[in-house]
């Protein structure tokens, strides 16, 4: 027992001496001067030290650090690069001959980062980073340290950091940027524990401001090898004029897992709100090779993309038909990062409008890879149909390159295009499938430089905008005369089947075999539709093969006469027109065919 007492008496004078000392004979301030010799030496920066420095003995070993201040390179504005107003550390002292630490306290107070870019390109950090580059060797003896000193517990009382301002100036592109992190607090954290931390941070960006609040519980396992999040919420505002309603609200519900010994990342978002969508999600990261390996899986509600999207004036269109938006895009997308992703993705949504067009039912399954785009399934049902698309796209070089195969089944084709181009040209149950490639994604090289064919089937459908009986009919009252015949009839032609096959090459569309039946007339035809210009040129050879009546019609007039029609004009305002001449024509060789049967007769078949 007595030896027990002289070695705590021994240790706690030898405690009282070292506190003596670093009190009375030793003054941490004495250094100051050296510490802002060294600091100017080594990077010609200039420390500030403008308050004494302080210790704190018992119960804990501590320090306060006063305002400092680290100066910018000569010439930049504003003059300092970092400040701090003050920063407290308190180390229970004891623990430590265990190799435990317990840290009671840690805050940090107004903290001030200036990173300044100048008109010629030189930043705050020059300088700073070659001293870095230069000790790697004793950054890696210092890991190899760490490994070899494991600690057997760390206990923080508490972690306070406030009013942390960063300040990105570019002078160059003459904007800034400021991010502040106005509160972080860490509650008691101890290994193997979780641990309640919240913040709170606001950034003004170049247009935008952000406003971020959250809160959740850490937990690092006592070998430092594995870090847990858990109940996560985050909540972000963001505002600014191009934004939709000028705001958007965000809504985070997550668990994260980080292994650092086999390099995983797991997240999970049990919610994910953007205003009036919502999603959940699964995220999976392995970061041991050289190029991370990604699996997402996100599933959405209902995506209406419209109240994301930033209301902005509908761009004028040029004679040749390309928008003032393509017109000012020359350049192609860099998507050169592509080529360090390994991704793999699956999404779901339930519905997606935009603008006035309704899809349901969405399910994609593509990866990307070395460059590699790979759409391997993208299904959709839209307008009592559904849509199946294979494509891919390649990243690997200076000109993206893509092909792809489409089909679309059952689908209601005439709501569809007055929902997505608002055009009522066309009704009925439509099959199309198409297949493509070309090379670009500049909007209008896209167009012109696409290679596709493909074929179309309409069945039970209408033509609007035109009754072709009815022009017909007129055409043939005004052969007989009758110039001031008009009818009311509705300009529509119904028909049973719409058939053709079409290829599309240099921006213009060529349908050399459209076919259209109905228990009226019979309808062949070629032309050409240029998707630049936007502008139609059909050629049209209709005949007769029943009665008109059922349109307004007399029976049989002109059965058996080839009678012409052209559509010209634009996709919105579609021009319909009957060939009188070539009618008229066509009505004389059938009366002369006649007269000839009929002295054919009376001749005695001679």
């Amino acid at each position: 027992m007595k030896l027990i007492k002289w070695l705590v008496i021994s240790i706690v004078a030898i405690v009282i001496c070292a506190v003596l000392y670093l009190t009375v004979f030793f003054n941490i301030n004495d250094f100051k001067p050296q510490v802002v010799d060294a600091v100017k030496q080594h990077t010609g920066r200039t420390l500030t030290i403008d308050q004494d420095l302080s210790w704190s003995f018992f119960p804990t070993l501590g320090i306060n650090v006063g305002s400092i201040a680290l100066s910018n390179p000569d010439n930049f504005q504003p003059q300092q690069m970092l400040q701090v107003n003050q920063a407290v550390a308190n180390v229970a002292l004891l623990p430590l001959f265990s190799q435990q630490v317990k840290i009671d306290n840690l805050s940090l107070d107004g903290l001030t980062l200036n990173l300044i870019t100048d008109k010629q390109g030189n930043t705050s950090f020059d300088g700073l980073t070659s001293t870095a580059q230069n000790d790697k060797s004793k950054d890696v003896e210092s890991d190899q340290i760490d490994k070899s000193m494991p600690l057997s517990s760390l206990n923080v009382g508490g972690v306070s950091i406030t009013n942390m301002h960063i300040n990105l100036i570019d002078m160059q592109t003459n904007s800034e940027q400021h991010f502040t992190l106005t509160s972080f607090t860490l509650g008691e954290f101890s290994l193997g524990e979780f641990a309640d931390m919240e913040y709170e941070f606001e950034a003004e960006l170049a247009d935008m401001k952000l406003s971020s609040s959250g809160s959740g519980k850490i937990k690092v396992s006592q070998k430092i090898d594995h870090i847990q999040i858990s109940d996560l919420l985050i909540e972000n505002l963001v505002e600014g004029e191009n934004l939709p309603n000028k705001t958007v609200k965000t809504t985070i519900a997550a668990d994260l897992s980080v292994a650092l010994n086999t390099k995983n990342i797991d997240l999970v978002i049990s919610k994910l709100s953007v205003d009036s969508i919502q999603a959940s999600a699964k995220l999976a990261v392995n970061y041991a090779k050289k190029v991370p390996v990604i699996d997402f899986n996100i599933e959405f509600g209902d995506i209406d993309l419209n109240s994301l999207l930033p209301k902005s004036a509908e761009s004028d269109t040029d004679k040749n038909g390309t928008s003032e938006q393509d017109a000012e895009v020359t350049s192609e997308p860099d998507l050169a990062s592509l080529k360090g992703i390994d991704l793999t993705l699956a999404l779901k949504a339930k519905s997606i409008k935009l603008d006035n067009l309704l899809t349901q039912n969405w399910q994609l399954n593509t990866t990307v890879k070395q460059g590699l785009i790979d759409i391997k399934q993208l299904t959709a049902e839209l307008y009592q149909g559904n849509i199946n698309v294979k494509a891919s796209i390649d990243a690997r070089n200076k000109v993206p390159s893509y092909q792809f195969n489409n089909q679309l089944n059952g689908l209601q084709i005439r709501p569809l295009l007055t929902d997505l181009a608002e055009v009522d040209l066309l009704s009925g149950t439509a099959n199309f499938t198409v297949k493509g490639h070309g090379s670009s994604l500049i909007p209008a090289k896209l167009k012109q430089q696409l290679i596709a064919n493909g074929q179309f089937e309409i069945a039970d459908g209408s033509l609007y905008g035109v009754n072709i009986p009815q022009m017909i009919r007129s055409g043939q009252k005004k052969l007989a005369g009758d110039l001031s015949a008009q009818d009311s009839q509705e300009l529509k032609t119904d028909f049973t089947s719409l058939t053709g096959g079409f290829s599309l090459l240099g921006g213009v569309v060529t349908n050399p075999d459209l076919a259209m039946a109905s228990p009226l007339i019979r309808l062949d035809g070629n032309g050409t539709v240029n998707i630049i210009s936007q502008q139609i040129d059909y050629s049209l050879i209709t005949k007769v093969v029943g009665t008109l009546a059922g349109q307004g019609g007399e029976k049989d007039a002109l059965s058996g006469i080839d009678i012409p029609l052209k559509i010209t004009g634009s996709f919105q305002e579609p021009k319909y027109g009957l060939d009188t001449q070539a009618l008229l024509k066509g009505k004389l060789n059938k009366e002369t065919d006649k007269l000839k049967d009929s002295l054919f007769k009376k001749l005695g078949g001679l």
